[in-house]
């Protein structure tokens, strides 16, 4: 269990418990005296109140804090042992996201959210404030979450972007000396590609796997924090493209096998016109077939 979710569930409960101990139309101490009292931050404390003031046992405005009725059993929070990981939210966020159920600017109910992702409304609305950099979700002027949604126009700056991120990630690399751990393991690359070429009758749904591999191993040699952060959401979402338009899916993942093979041949010889080159030109047939799974959704 996060060690945030954890205290928040204990911290939300005991929020109940100071609430039965008051009649309707009592206030409730401060943040500060509240934080104090349960020993946890006043960030804690603040979602625990947003989280009784949506379910209706609080009127919280300002500095007021007014309890509306009793706790009853049912508001209490599971003390769970195996509550989601962040991994795991992130996971199912961007499954929600990605199956387009729900079109770009509807505003999301968190506690509704948080129950269909087995999280606290606090933990969501930690995890949303974290995703709202990638421009998929963002706060509301007067509270709440907006969905931006999985775009064309989305699809098309984040491939472009991630061309930037990637060819100077080439770069970086056949400057490499040759006692550097990524030339074994595109080495392997090379090998595990050739294999799956074998396979690729049977077994060619490996290749996202594959893939994403691969991608992380040419990004992984650029030291750099805001890279490292938004690699992360490129690397999910044009992972999970793979699982949208399955159409000609096998002779795709056979031509882009190729393309990575020229790629790494390109860098291994440490050529960098021609790994550049081979860079390009396999993320633009990537850019197409993403833009080609969202036609699939009427979506570009």
């Amino acid at each position: 269990m996060a060690r945030t979710d954890a205290r928040f569930r204990e911290a939300f409960n005991s929020l109940l418990d100071l609430c039965g101990g008051l009649t309707p139309g009592d206030s409730l101490p401060s943040e500060a005296a509240l934080a104090e009292q349960m020993n946890v931050s006043r960030t804690i404390v603040r979602g625990a109140l947003r989280d009784l003031d949506e379910r209706g046992l609080l009127r919280w405005e300002g500095r007021s804090k007014l309890l509306v009725r009793p706790p009853k059993r049912s508001d209490r929070i599971e003390l769970r042992g195996d509550s989601v990981t962040l991994g795991e939210l992130e996971t199912r966020f961007l499954d929600w996201i990605l199956r387009f159920d729900v079109p770009a600017d509807t505003p999301l109910n968190i506690t509704q959210l948080a129950r269909q992702f087995g999280v606290t409304p606090y933990t969501l609305q930690e995890f949303l404030s974290g995703w709202s950099r990638f421009g998929l979700v963002q706060r509301r002027p007067r509270g709440g979450w907006l969905l931006l949604g999985f775009t064309a126009d989305y699809a098309v700056e984040l491939s472009d972007f991630r061309a930037i991120l990637e060819t100077d990630a080439v770069r970086h690399l056949v400057a490499l000396p040759p006692e550097h751990p990524v030339w074994s393991t595109l080495e392997s690359l090379r090998v595990d590609h050739h294999a799956l070429l074998d396979r690729i009758e049977t077994e060619y749904h490996d290749f996202s796997k594959l893939d994403e591999r691969f991608h992380a191993a040419v990004t992984g040699v650029v030291r750099n924090r805001f890279v490292v952060e938004f690699q992360k959401v490129i690397s999910l979402i044009f992972h999970y493209h793979f699982q949208w338009d399955k159409t000609d899916e096998r002779q795709r993942n056979e031509a882009a096998i190729r393309e990575h093979l020229q790629w790494i041949k390109a860098m291994q010889r440490r050529d960098e016109g021609a790994a550049v080159a081979a860079a390009r030109a396999h993320l633009a047939t990537s850019k197409q077939t993403l833009l080609s799974s969202l036609r699939g959704h009427n979506l570009a």
